[in-house]
């Protein structure tokens, strides 16, 4: 895993739908869709739903697909705060950076985050729970791209 590539991703997860980026135009009918740009790196992030939704992110080096993971999630109960989701996914971490951390925790919510795998192929799953009753799932995949 180059280090480099790791932090641009973190930095564009970060500007974008974590950091309550500004969305780009539309891909397709319907899509949100969020972009970062450094020098020859571009990380696109597209998603279709709300609370039920279905995305992928991506990266490219020099206009060449080079790693994608796709995500597919729905709200389970409430009160569900998209704005918690956000905030958990600020602390995307170096050693995994997919989604959120292993486990983020602000008031009554609870943010947990699994992986198995590693940069080249992984897969995963999100919750969140509020005093304790699950709220939200996601569940994750992706890899290099060659």
């Amino acid at each position: 895993m180059d280090k480099a590539i790791v932090s641009f991703l973190i930095r564009a997860k970060q500007a974008t739908y974590a950091g309550k980026g500004a969305e780009t135009s539309s891909s397709r009918i319907g899509s949100h869709d969020l972009v970062y740009r450094e020098d020859d790196l571009m990380y696109y992030d597209t998603y279709l739903g709300g609370d039920r939704f279905a995305g992928e992110e991506a990266l490219w080096i020099s206009d060449v697909p080079f790693w994608s993971m796709n995500y597919v999630g729905r709200v389970t109960g409430s009160p569900f705060s998209g704005d918690f989701l956000k905030e958990a996914l600020l602390h995307v971490p170096e050693d995994k950076p997919y989604r959120g951390p292993e486990e983020y925790v602000n008031g009554d919510y609870t943010y947990a985050c699994s992986v198995e795998g590693d940069f080249d192929w992984f897969q995963g799953k999100e919750t969140i729970s509020c005093c304790g009753k699950q709220i939200y799932e996601c569940n994750f995949h992706g890899g290099l791209i060659r």
